[in-house]
């Protein structure tokens, strides 16, 4: 079983408005996010948030831990519940892929040009851990490399929404 994971902790600082409630052809790209999630995952949960179109589950071990702190929360999330594995997804990725899970098969693996997006196993749970609570970086290539990931190219990237002109762009690129 794959447990989907938005990634939805983020200040959106560039965006300067909170960009998970953003809306592309009259849905939020957190709902958006959920939905598509939801049909590759048995569940879908938020993490980084306190309320959303699904469960919701705080970054590990606190926020403000970025990326790797919602992956960890899912990873923990994952393992707890007896999920095999972790599709990641930020929140701002626009254009992903119909066969995403299976290009990302088998884990662990990551898009390269977006590492958030990513297949987990449950077991990089303890790797994470490791990683935010040691001196060292606490990146996603850091996670990556640590538990031999292999990053997956594609022809067309997809798009990563940080500005409100990010979002336009897409709009008008549909």
């Amino acid at each position: 079983m794959i447990l989907g994971v938005v990634l939805a902790g983020g200040l959106s600082t560039r965006f300067g408005s909170d960009k998970a409630l953003a809306e592309l052809d009259g849905h939020s790209l957190l709902a958006r996010t959920v939905d598509l999630l939801s049909g590759w995952c048995e569940l879908v949960v938020i993490a980084g948030r306190e309320a959303g179109p699904a469960p919701c589950i705080p970054d590990w071990p606190h926020p403000g831990m970025g990326p790797l702190g919602g992956i960890a929360a899912g990873l923990h999330h994952a393992r707890d519940a007896d999920f095999a594995a972790v599709l990641s997804c930020g929140v701002d990725a626009l254009g992903l892929p119909a066969d995403l899970p299976a290009l990302l098969s088998p884990a662990p693996a990551f898009l390269a040009a977006q590492p958030v997006i990513g297949l987990w196993p449950a077991s990089a749970a303890d790797a994470v851990e490791a990683i935010l609570t040691g001196a060292g970086t606490h990146s996603m290539r850091a996670f990556a490399d640590r538990i031999g990931a292999r990053a997956v190219e594609l022809d067309t990237p997809p798009a990563n929404v940080n500005t409100p002109a990010d979002l336009a762009a897409w709009r008008g690129g549909e």
